[in-house]
Formats: structure tokens, sequence, C-alpha cells
């Protein structure tokens, strides 16, 4: 495969490498091709989304790879949601032979369809699949898009030939929820009509053919069309994917031509759209419709398509000037992460409002997914209003202090069952409020900040609670998962971690200081602040192991993580830490239409004070055992005591297991630490969970570390958060290395990530990594894997960016000296 990076030297320069040149008008922010070998790997998998919940997935090349593959629709946005399609079928004929160019696999390793063989490459331009194929010399290009609010897979075909050829196109159709499959011929109706045909089932399909035409409404090349008579026949496929993943190997389809296109030498342009009629439709660009209950038709594909390249390139460029950061990696994100943020709220009585779907295919949305992926999402790519809104729709679900964990995906109902969420949400909305200065949205929410924070306080649902002894945050009970490390098979809760977890007390110092900083902004008392003090207090005496030699530490002058908002340069890296102002009367940059908030030099970073004495002895304990009869890996060392307590249990106990949460705590701002203690963890997750993709979830020296991310979902579930590895959370440990100047070191833990990008769910950072083999597992396409990939690569290269300010004007200084 191949990069084509932009600003590259043309084609016909000396070194040869071709300079991004998209399709039409648009020029792409983003461009990334792959050759004909790599274009096979199913592997490598597309997402177009259309920001109702709904999304079209296939491998690369066009072949399904999963039940999830093809055209996923939602009936109650964005969830309730259904399989209308599993791939378009394509042949094409040439001087009396035919070919399909489709591929379904239907065993492993046997396909139906040439469409493999047949692949010159693919490039995808800002995130869009364009698929070309070769055969008996005719080209024929496919570009895909899901327009937004439609519901609907536009498949754009241009074929270049020297004499006649028929292109006959039809589908491959299901109906059925996106998680099952059909073990039998699904019972569909097909009704033509001329250029559009139904396809009827428990839903309904419409599925439309469209000639390219010109100024006057003649189509292009005077194709000649017949309308084939339907006669579906059953179709098996085989999911490799799943088959992976210990779920059911194969579905059952109906596959059907529906048109025959016979287009005159030279060639010329055809259009299939597969839209799934679920209810009142939106019009769009290229689109016609009433608004009442069927879905907005498409008048003219290629207009659908070019407006939704235009709105990609303006995403990117939107991020670009908000973070000032104009690379190639910064537009592919910032598509990305449009694809999370989703419409909820047409089923009656649910709630309203942007959400975000925590990972594609089969998350829906989720309320810890949505705040911690909040700011890579919304701030930095300049989406202010979005952020806004999504903060409003969590805010408008509290409950008893707690906001949804997720939000089911039938469409009834949400789960309660996290504590870390709501404090998620008091640090997303303070990083909201130091990105834009609006003091405005601060005044409206703080109110129910408040209540939330009194409602932890008093104690709530799933034995949340403050500890009235302590004032440090208590969560849990029997049979209940509250954290991120959220599994639960049957009734055996994997990560439990009840009593007093460490990134969950970091969160609780942060969502008081929160309630803290932004009263003081808008010259109101706070609520909680002898609250956060003696919680301050009682973190510094619980969680540290102060019989862990620090000496072996690297030792280094450190910068306070309170001044990484002055230093790394303006009000999108303010959002992370240090004082701000808020103004009713907001300045704006009419050059970039971002807001600005000027920020003072930020207060110190709270430390933790003298080391007390030794607390090791019974108190302490590295658990073990897992009742999965996995004991020491040979050849490795004898697991270690974590600097920093994972869990404080009911009695004071401290579980000492190594995981990245400790990472995760300090990174937050209000979370006491001195330098050597800091050093000291630094070089505990280096030495025992950083990889080049993430952060393993417990150290592979622990006892219960499970290398292996594969297989059933018992297998992968018991793994999930026992040596996985995680790429979220790499952004905090970016951060810790900011803030001692380890810029370098900063950005080679993220040179993984970076190259991951293009090699599984393209353009996207997967959910997972096997903790042994680090190959990628979970969701292809994860909302917080992309946003903290996206924030921490802006935070270095902000920083990377001073610097060389830095050395510019010591260079001009030096020189005027002279």
């Amino acid at each position: 495969m191949t990069s084509a990076p932009l600003n590259t030297v043309p084609a016909n320069s000396a070194a040869g490498t071709p300079a991004p040149v998209t399709p039409g008008h648009v020029t792409s922010a983003s461009a990334y091709t792959y050759g004909p070998q790599a274009a096979r790997n199913p592997d490598l998998e597309v997402l177009l989304t259309d920001g109702q919940g709904g999304f079209a997935q296939s491998s690369l090349a066009g072949v399904p790879t999963r039940c999830y593959s093809g055209l996923v629709v939602s009936q109650q946005p964005p969830v309730s949601r259904f399989c209308h399609l599993v791939s378009p079928l394509e042949r094409l004929e040439v001087g009396g032979e035919s070919v399909d160019l489709h591929a379904l696999e239907v065993a492993p390793g046997v396909f139906e369809g040439r469409g493999l063989d047949l692949l010159t490459g693919a490039t995808v331009w800002d995130l869009l699949p364009e698929r070309e194929q070769l055969w008996r010399g005719v080209w024929v290009r496919r570009h895909a898009c899901m327009p937004q609010d439609s519901g609907a897979l536009v498949l754009l075909y241009e074929v270049r030939s020297r004499q006649s050829v028929t292109l006959t196109l039809g589908g491959f159709f299901v109906d059925r929820d996106m998680h099952a499959v059909h073990t039998s011929a699904p019972r569909l109706h097909f009704t033509p009509h001329g250029s559009e045909v139904r396809v009827a089932g428990e839903r309904s399909t419409r599925v439309t053919l469209h000639t390219r035409q010109d100024s006057a409404g003649r189509a292009l090349g005077q194709p000649l069309i017949q309308a084939l008579t339907p006669h579906p026949a059953p179709q098996r496929v085989y999911y490799r994917a799943d088959a992976a993943r210990g779920e059911t190997t194969h579905d059952v389809t109906l596959g059907c031509p529906l048109w025959s296109v016979t287009l005159p030498p030279g060639g010329g342009e055809v259009a299939l759209v597969v839209q799934g009629v679920t209810g009142p439709g939106v019009t769009g660009p290229g689109m016609t419709g009433p608004g009442t209950a069927q879905p907005a038709e498409f008048s003219d594909p290629w207009a659908a398509f070019e407006a939704e390249r235009t709105r990609r390139r303006a995403l990117a460029e939107r991020a670009w000037q908000t973070t000032g950061v104009r690379d190639e990696l910064v537009a592919t994100l910032a598509v990305a992460a449009d694809a999370y943020l989703v419409r909820r709220g047409a089923g009656r009585g649910e709630a309203r409002g942007l959400s975000v779907i925590a990972g594609y295919p089969w998350f829906a949305d989720w309320g810890r997914d949505a705040m911690i992926a909040l700011s890579g999402l919304t701030l930095v790519t300049g989406r202010l209003e979005d952020a806004r809104e999504l903060l409003l729709t969590f805010l408008g679900q509290r409950r008893r202090g707690l906001i949804p964990n997720h939000f089911d995906e039938s469409g009834r109902g949400a789960g309660y069952n996290t504590v870390d969420a709501p404090l998620w949400l008091a640090v997303a909305l303070e990083r909201y409020a130091r990105t834009t200065g609006d003091a405005l949205f601060v005044r409206q929410t703080l109110p129910a900040l408040r209540e939330m924070l009194g409602a932890l306080v008093q104690g709530t649902d799933y034995g949340i609670g403050m500890d009235p002894a302590d004032a440090l945050l208590r969560a849990g009970e029997p049979g209940v998962q509250l954290t991120w490390m959220d599994v639960k098979i049957h009734d055996w809760v994997v990560t439990p971690r009840h009593g007093k977890p460490v990134e969950i007390q970091a969160l609780w110092l942060a969502a008081l200081g929160a309630e803290l900083r932004l009263s003081q902004a808008l010259g109101e008392p706070p609520r909680y602040a002898e609250v956060l003090e003696r919680a301050h207090h009682s973190f510094k005496a619980q969680f540290w192991n102060h019989s862990a030699d620090l000496t072996a530490a690297p030792t280094a002058t450190l910068l306070g993580l309170g001044q990484l908002g002055t230093s790394l340069g303006g009000a999108l890296s303010d959002a992370l830490s240090g004082d701000f102002v808020l103004e009713d009367d907001l300045l704006r940059d009419s050059s970039s239409g971002a807001l600005l908030t000027t920020a003072p030099p930020s207060a110190p970073r709270p430390v933790s004070g003298p080391l007390p004495g030794s607390l090791s002895g019974p108190g302490q304990v590295v658990t073990g055992g897992n009742g999965l009869g996995v004991g020491q890996r040979p050849g490795t060392a004898p697991a270690q005591p974590a600097v920093l307590a994972d869990v404080v249990g009911a009695g004071g106990e401290q579980d000492l297991a190594v995981r990245p949460n400790a990472v995760i705590a300090l990174a937050l701002a209000d979370t006491p630490v001195v330098d050597e203690q800091l050093d000291a963890v630094l070089a505990q997750t280096e030495r025992e969970l950083l990889t080049p993709v993430g952060l393993h979830t417990l150290s592979p020296h622990d006892p219960r570390y499970l290398g292996n991310y594969g297989g059933p979902q018992l297998l992968r579930d018991a793994a999930y958060h026992q040596g996985t590895v995680w790429p979220w959370p790499l952004a905090s440990y970016v951060e810790l290395l900011l803030s001692r100047g380890e810029i370098n070191r900063a950005r080679a833990a993220l040179a993984g990530l970076t190259g991951h990008v293009w090699e599984a769910g393209i353009g996207h950072v997967s959910e997972v990594f096997s903790g042994d083999t680090l190959a990628p597992g979970g969701c292809p396409f994860q909302a917080w894997s992309v946003a903290e990939l996206l924030r921490a690569h802006v935070l270095v290269s902000l920083s990377e960016m001073q610097v060389q300010e830095e050395a510019r004007q010591r260079l001009a200084g030096q020189t005027q000296s002279r």
C-alpha cells in the first residue's frame, strides 16, 4: 500500500509520488491508496454513516465479512437497526463474455464472483471509498457514500470501454436485525416500477437506478436500460470475521438482478441507490421528498455524492483552523469523528438530541464513551455547538446523580450502571468552558452539575456514594460492574473493582474541582470546596504504595499539569487544565468562526507533600487467580506491586495490580502527586503496560493476565480487561510525558496508532488489540479510540510547534545580536 498525503510532488517529478487528485471538483484533505494486493485484504474495512445510527460497512474490496456488512438502517435513530442489503450484485458483459464484479465468500477462501481478482486498487478520499476493476480492457470505477439523514447507500459506477458493454445491477437482500442472520431464505417480495424496485418483508427497501444527465435532462451517452423481471435466488454467504469471533458464520440472502444497462462505446455512468424505508424523510442536495412518512428520494445521486464530499472536506478544514495543526492525520480523524455523532430521539418518550455511537458495528450510544470522547470528537474539531448539545442530551437524562451508561439497542430505555460517566461529564463540561468561555451555558448547566454532585455525596444507586469518613467516592454492590472495566459474563463480574477505584477518585476530585473553578469563574460561591479538600488529603494518604522503590525511577524536573494550558498554546489546550475566563459576550475570530478565550497563567498542580511512613504489609495485596486455570506465564518476571493502588477496598486494603487506571488518574489535573511518584508510575507503565498501540489493561507479569483476545465471546470477555490492550488510555500517558517536557517520547508513543489508522477500520482506530500479538480486535471503528488519538496528536503537535517557534526566536535573537 502507498500513502497519498497532501502536498506531495507531481507524478512526473523525480520522486514519482502521485499528488492527491480527487474526482470531481472537491479537493480531498485526506487520501490513501491501496494497491491490488493490499486492497484484497479482508481485514481492511470501510465505514459510511448517515448521522442517524445507520451505516454501510464492508471490506475495502466490497466483500461482506460480518453479519453487520452491507446497508444497516435505524428504525428509531440511532438504535433499533436492521440490515437491508448485504452486497450489491454487479455483473459486466463484454463481447459475449460476462463476469461478476462482486465477491461473496461462501465458504472459507471460496468466493462467488471475481471481484477480488479484477481489482487494480482502491483509494479512500476523505474516507469515501473508490474501487477500480479491470476486465477485458474495460475499467469500472465505483464510488460510494451515505448522504446524511438518508438511510441510503449511494453507489456511482463509471465505465470506460472502447466497445459497447452491459452492466447488470441488483443486490443480495435481507430483512433482519443487524445482530442476527437468516438461517433460510428471507421472505421478500420484489415489486418493480421501471427505475424503482420495492423489496418488501417486515421492512421495506427502495432500490433505484439512475443515469447521469446533461443540463437539459438527457441521459449522457444514451444508455439502453432494461428493467429485469425479478427472479430472486437464495445465496449463502460466509462471514469470516464472525467466524473468528465464534459467532454464527453463515447467512442466507436473496440475490436478484434488477436492471441491465447497455453502454455505448466510450462507456458511461450509472448509479444504484439502496434505501431503507423507515419513516419521516428529510431532503438534501440531490434528494427530493415532502418529509412525509416516506424517506426522501434521490433525484440526482451525483449531486448527493458531491455534497457529501464537500461536507467532509469542510469537517477537515474546520479542524485545521481550530487546532492550527494542518496535517493529514488531523483531517482524517476529524472526518472519522463525524461518524460517531448521531441524532437520537425519534421514538416516543426517548431521549432526544445529539449522542455518540460508542463503536461500529455493534455498539449503541454510551454515556461514558460519549463524555470521554467529547473533547476529541467536538472541541478539537471545532464542533462547539455539537459539544454543547451532547452535554445537554446526557444532562437531560440524569437520574439520582447518574447519567445513562448506555441506551438500549432496542430503543426502549437505558442502563445507569456507571459511576464514572457523570464524573467524565463534569470534566467534559469544564473543558468545553475553557475552550469557549461560554458563561451563559455554564450558568445554564452548573445547577445540574451541582445536583449530580449532591446526589453522589448523599448516596445513590449501586452502592455509589461519598464515604463520610474520608470524602472519597465508593461504589459497587454484588453482581454489578460500574467502571470502564465493565465485563459481566452471566453472574461473573470479571473486574468488579468494588470499593474506591483509583481513576474514580481522580475523576471525583476533578468533578469537585470543576464545580469549584466554574463557580469562581462565574463569581459564585462553590458548594463542595470542603469536600474537595478532604478528598484530596484522603487520596494522598490511601492510594500511594509508600513501600514502592521510587529511587529506581528516572529523575526529571516536571512541569505541573496545571501549566499545560499556557505551555501548549491557546484556548484549545487550555481545555485540559489551568485557570480560565468565562465571558457572556464571547470573542469570535472572524477569520475562522472559532470561539476564543484568554487564559491567564495556570495555577500550580496540587502535590501530595512528603511521603509518610511505609504502609507495606497486610494492608497491601497483589491479587491473583481467575478461576480459568491461568497462572504465572513461563519466562515472565514475578508480578510487581503497583506504585499507585488500583483500588482501595472497604477495609482500606490496597489492590496493587498494575493497570492503566493509574495513568488515567494522574492525567487529571486535581490528582495529587509529587515528581518522584509520577516518575515511578511512568516508569512502571513503560515497563509493564506500554505497547506500540496502547496500554495493557493488566500487567503481563500478573498471574491473571490473559494475552489472547479472540475466539468465542466467553474467552474474549474474560480477557477484555485482563491484559487486552486498549488505545484510548494512551492519550493520558502522552499527557503525562508532555507534562515533563518529553515531547519526542510522546510522539514516539503515538507512532504505532498513527500507522494503524490505515490497516484495520480505515481512517479509524480499533477498540482493542490482543495482548500478546497486538492483533486488532473488537469494533474496528471505536469513538474514544479515534477521539483520544486525535486529541493526543494535536497536543504533541502543538508542543512541537512551540519548540520550533522558540528555536526560531532564539536564532533570530542571535542573528540580531551580531
